[in-house]
């Protein structure tokens, strides 16, 4: 997972017309009180990216594409610019 964060946040710093809509969907994806839980850290919860895994892929162990992170990012901003 930490090479995907990797592999995903240097492809996205290449891009700052997404830093908003990245910064905005990790706030939006992190669980409240975060701090409290295993592993202490402010990311998605597992039921979340199993969730996302799945309806992506169809299967939780594929592994992800950074272009996939992208698109998504993408789809996120206009989602957002429309609404």
């Amino acid at each position: 997972m930490t090479g995907l964060l990797l592999r995903a946040g240097a492809a996205v710093a290449r891009r700052p017309s997404l830093w908003v809509t990245a910064l905005r969907q990790w706030k939006r994806t992190t669980p409240a009180g975060w701090w409290r839980r295993r592993p202490f850290l402010p990311v998605p919860s597992a039921d979340y990216l199993h969730f996302r895994l799945v309806t992506q892929y169809g299967s939780y162990d594929h592994p992800i594409d950074t272009a996939d992170v992208l698109n998504y990012l993408t789809w996120c901003k206009r989602h957002d610019q429309a609404g």
